[in-house]
């Protein structure tokens, strides 16, 4: 199953919006430098699978989940994120890659038997 994560500033009510840092000449990101930091809005989803013709799937719902993260929190909230990917990593299993090397021995063998 794949999981896809995504990440932006949260923007506040428009309406009360604080005020936005002026406009430096220099720097072409003038507007990621706000006074207070911001929370970042961190989506994660699951791809919606679908039943496409001449794939033997089943169709699953879509599954979301959203979090705000404040700017304090967001090296903890990466390490237990980091912690979580690392622990459903655990069950796989290492790929099996020796068949493939045989089978290059063995053409290799037969080239070199032929010449």
């Amino acid at each position: 199953m794949n999981v896809y994560l995504s990440q932006k500033r949260l923007v506040f009510n428009t309406e009360t919006q604080p005020q936005t840092p002026t406009k430096v000449a220099d720097d072409p990101l003038w507007d990621t430098h706000p006074e207070n930091p911001l929370p970042i809005l961190i989506r994660a989803h699951n791809n919606k699978s679908s039943n496409r013709n001449g794939m033997n799937r089943d169709v699953v719902s879509k599954t979301r989940l959203s979090t705000v993260v404040q700017p304090d929190q967001l090296d903890a909230f990466f390490v237990q994120y980091a912690e979580a990917c690392k622990a459903g990593m655990s069950g796989l299993k290492k790929r099996d890659r020796r068949g493939k090397k045989d089978r290059k021995k063995k053409k290799k063998g037969a080239v070199e038997t032929k010449g």
